[in-house]
């Protein structure tokens, strides 16, 4: 039997990446990656909540699944806050009717600049969201998923989370640290049924990379297309593609490993 109940050879009869049915939450739903992975998932057949802090874009995202009749919600949501994290975990649980994947996707970005350069607030307001809101999310997700029969999380981190990155150091630490959370996590909750893994974009054309670009200069905006071997951005597309196959019953024996996306940069 898979974690989920189903035959290992049934899944042969499924459509690939098959998400009909699964309950999912995706936090920073309302763009980029959040948004197009929410938009997928329900396009197949997945019961979606997303949240986020921006409720105009959140609602934006809601009215159109619905004018497709696709599930998907919207709560806002401030990552930074544990209540405020536990009570969408909550809304999520009751609006629902329980979870079967969490996406934790909520991030920002902070201007390029060398780490001796970057202020208190800088430093403090990526680790804030992109660290410990991940964590927020990790700890209400196993509060839902253990007394459930598991599930499995999907941690959005970085390729910043696997090596260096000039000129973003406290992005790529908070990133470091969601693989650190991700991998140990997938240890403690294995026997609990929860799988742990995280995706590991490098620089995908979302808003939240468009306004990083747009404070480089020509040189390194042009170095940063050209450091994939691919010579492109990635599309969101192509990683909401992923996070569709790891929210399936395919991606079942999968725990604690690094999903990565980047045109061959860590080549």
């Amino acid at each position: 039997m898979t974690s989920n109940g189903l035959a290992a050879n049934n899944l042969s009869n499924l459509p690939a990446s098959n998400v009909a049915g699964k309950r999912i939450l995706i936090t920073g739903g309302a763009s980029g990656i959040g948004a197009a992975s929410a938009k997928l998932l329900a396009s197949r057949g997945a019961k979606v909540v997303i949240g986020d802090r921006n409720e105009e874009l959140g609602d934006s995202v809601y009215k159109e699944a619905l004018e497709a009749n696709h599930s998907i919600t919207f709560r806002r949501v401030d990552v930074t806050d544990g209540d405020d994290v536990r009570a969408l975990f909550k809304f999520a649980m009751s609006e629902l009717g329980g979870l079967d994947v969490v996406i934790n996707n909520a991030g920002i970005d902070h201007a390029p600049k060398p780490m001796h350069e970057l202020s208190d607030d800088d430093f403090d307001r990526n680790i804030a969201v992109n660290l410990k809101g991940v964590w927020h999310c990790m700890r209400a997700a196993v509060a839902c998923l253990a007394p459930n029969g598991g599930g499995h999380v999907i941690n959005v981190a970085s390729i910043a989370g696997l090596r260096s990155a000039p000129l973003l150091s406290a992005y790529s630490a908070a990133k470091h640290g969601v693989m650190g959370l991700t991998k140990s996590a997938a240890h403690e909750y294995a026997r609990a049924n929860i799988r742990f893994n995280a995706v590991c974009p490098s620089f995908i054309d979302t808003p939240m990379v468009q306004n990083t670009m747009a404070k480089m200069d020509e040189r390194a905006q042009q170095a940063t297309i050209k450091a994939s071997p691919l010579r492109r951005l990635g599309q969101v597309e192509e990683i909401s593609g992923a996070i569709a196959w790891l929210a399936s019953d395919e991606s079942s024996f999968m725990n604690g490993h690094a999903f990565t996306l980047d045109g061959g940069m860590l080549a």
